[in-house]
């Protein structure tokens, strides 16, 4: 429901009191660029999960509204394999048989729980649970012949575990409990080893262990208190080295071979502009290999031996084809005649593409009765100058519909999050408003090299709240009016924006605010205890910090946002609690300042379910048709 006193949407009671013409033109246009919000937010998108022996994938699908798993046959057809209220997360197929193991939570709570599949059972598979236990996390690591890896924070709440467990039996075997936030796994090909990537002590630092698992013996690969971020964690068949992606000992990520026999690292494929990643064939003579250039992500084919190009991949050029946040790693078949992989682009929702070495094609696997994509276009390019001479990359999309003179700056989350050139339909909604929509990757972001990402570290976090400021002196020089920009942010992103509206009152004409963060120190006490450990290492620690972290919090200048608020919050929120939500609007309501708090009772960190974001962010939209109308 709507709060402080401000009606969701303009009524011609109040049009007509405003006496304002480009109030009424406003209303005039709400049904037509309502009709185009919905049209864009229910585009289906579909990402690659898994390949099986017969060349089978699987797939998640949102055509349902909500994303779920689907098997897409060797011969083209599609098949649902889940039907559940929630959000699929995460499915593979386990080796040497017809199952499909699930991860899947409730209410965007995050609690992943695992189902097993049954794939010769006709129809829709009854999922049977597999590892289930509600008050904990439970991920899908992998699943090999007769047993499932996962891990759990079930031992504390805190640490992640390493599990194997019997399909067979259901016995679980620990592989490891060495402490932390086990963020990824890489299980060698003969089973005996395991790379894990662990949060380590450094802000948006990985530490790599090697873990001998019928010893558990930990081998340190990377220091534990280095600077360093890895990922992407490829195998050799022989099970004798790895291939990561590191930025270890330098500013952008590049390849690197770590040999278990001789413990020495070695260089693979650096590029000193661009980070790199890799996904090795099944065979270990090739590397898919992504580039990451200012947001766009191209792949090329590139012998293991000596880093040489075989070939680029033939994609349409300016979006992602890997390391899109949120979307999954390319992956092989097992026997290496193709590779499945993800295609987004500003202009193109998630689609699934197989890459066939033998003979190079790059073929598009579209989702079945895909409707046609309105005519959107791509956005430019361009650097801003800041306050100390650092330069921000920002994607300046232009209107596509009437230009309404507004401009609305959407900042990705994170912190150490990007915006990359992917599809993302509120910003296409946005330019098709009428507003110019610029996306920044202010210092702290990822994608720009070590030394960017590090810059908002600790006390420097205010300094990426001074890069908004920055792009908002620059708006002229694109011809925006700086009276009528906006700030629009989701989770770190939504902290920004209430840092804006709160540390810098008179820039700013509305804000939008999806389950950000409105006091460091609330939202680090309340937070899921495992995140608490790992996020005080990027804002500070409770314990020490306190004071800058109230100085750098937007609840503690809020007598200064004068600027209207949309909060969109779901009530099962893991990472970034109700309560800040609840404590800002509370704040301005007692001020009489315009917002409105909407708040989604099966949702968490975002909204996963059309039918909430096709509830919420026409509301979003008609609040600021309302507010801006008023901006003199």
């Amino acid at each position: 429901m709507p709060r402080c006193g401000t009606p969701g949407t303009a009524t011609a009671e109040w049009v007509a009191a405003s006496g304002r013409r480009d109030v009424c033109h406003l209303l005039h246009l709400t049904c037509q660029d309502e009709s185009v919000l919905t049209t864009l937010l229910s585009l289906p998108s579909s990402t690659a999960l898994d390949v099986n022996d017969e060349g089978g994938m699987l797939v998640l699908y949102d055509g349902t509204g909500v994303r779920q798993v689907n098997e897409i046959a060797p011969d083209g057809s599609w098949r649902a394999l889940t039907d559940l209220g929630d959000s699929c997360r995460h499915a593979q197929f386990v080796p040497g048989s017809r199952s499909v193991i699930v991860e899947h939570d409730s209410g965007g709570n995050e609690r992943g729980q695992l189902s097993i599949l049954d794939l010769d059972e006709p129809g829709l598979p009854t999922m049977t649970p597999l590892v289930h236990d509600l008050d904990y996390l439970h991920h899908l690591i992998a699943a090999k012949p007769g047993r499932v890896l996962y891990t759990t924070n079930r031992r504390n709440r805190v640490d992640f575990d390493l599990i194997a467990r019997e399909l067979a039996t259901g016995e679980d075997t620990v592989l490891y409990d060495g402490g932390g936030w086990v963020m990824a796994v890489s299980a060698s090909p003969d089973d005996r080893w395991v790379v894990l990537c662990v949060a380590s002590a450094p802000a948006n630092s990985i530490q790599l262990l090697l873990v001998e698992t019928a010893t558990q013996t930990v081998t340190e690969l990377t220091p534990a208190d280095a600077l360093n971020d890895q990922g992407q964690v490829s195998w050799l068949p022989d099970s004798s080295a790895i291939v990561v992606s590191s930025d270890a000992d330098r500013d952008r990520k590049a390849l690197r071979r770590y040999d278990l026999s001789t413990a020495a690292w070695s260089d693979v494929l650096v590029d000193d502009a661009h980070d790199l990643a890799s996904w090795l064939s099944p065979d270990g003579e090739q590397l898919l290999v992504a580039v990451v250039d200012d947001g766009e992500v191209a792949l090329a084919a590139h012998r293991l031996s000596d880093g040489s190009e075989l070939a680029r991949l033939d994609l349409p050029a300016g979006g992602c084809t890997a390391l899109a946040f949120g979307t999954p790693d390319p992956v092989w078949s097992p026997d290496g005649s193709f590779a499945a992989f993800t295609y987004s682009s500003p202009i193109t929702p998630p689609t699934v593409y197989r890459y066939v070495p033998a003979s190079g094609e790059v073929i598009a696997v579209p989702a079945p009765d895909m409707p046609e994509v309105p005519k959107l276009t791509m956005p430019e390019s361009l650097r801003v100058p800041s306050f100390d001479g650092e330069q921000v990359p920002v994607f300046v999309f232009r209107p596509t519909g009437p230009d309404l003179g507004s401009t609305v700056l959407h900042i990705h989350g994170g912190p150490e999050g990007a915006s990359m050139r992917i599809w993302h339909p509120v910003i296409a909604s946005l330019a098709a408003e009428g507003h110019t929509v610029i996306v920044p990757n202010v210092r702290g972001s990822a994608c720009y090299g070590k030394r960017w990402y590090s810059l908002d570290d600790r006390q420097l976090r205010l300094d990426s709240v001074k890069d908004l400021a920055a792009i908002h002196a620059w708006l002229p020089t694109i011809g925006a009016d700086q009276s009528r920009a906006v700030l629009w942010g989701g989770s770190y992103g939504g902290y920004m924006v209430l840092a804006g509206l709160a540390f810098q009152p008179e820039l700013w004409a509305a804000g939008v605010d999806i389950v950000g963060i409105a006091s460091l120190v609330t939202f680090l006490e309340n937070t899921s205890d495992y995140r608490r450990a790992t996020r005080e290492r990027e804002y500070g620690y409770l314990a020490t910090d306190r004071e800058f972290l109230e100085t750098a919090s937007p609840l503690s200048r809020v007598d200064d946002i004068r600027a209207p608020l949309f909060v969109i919050h779901g009530a099962n929120d893991p990472r970034v609690p109700l309560s800040e939500a609840e404590q800002i609007t509370a704040a301005l309501e007692q001020r009489g300042v315009a917002c409105e708090l909407a708040v989604y009772p099966d949702e968490g960190h975002g909204l996963a379910k059309l039918k909430n974001r096709l509830d919420a962010y026409p509301r979003a939209f008609s609040f600021l048709r309302q507010h801006l109308a008023t901006v003199e």
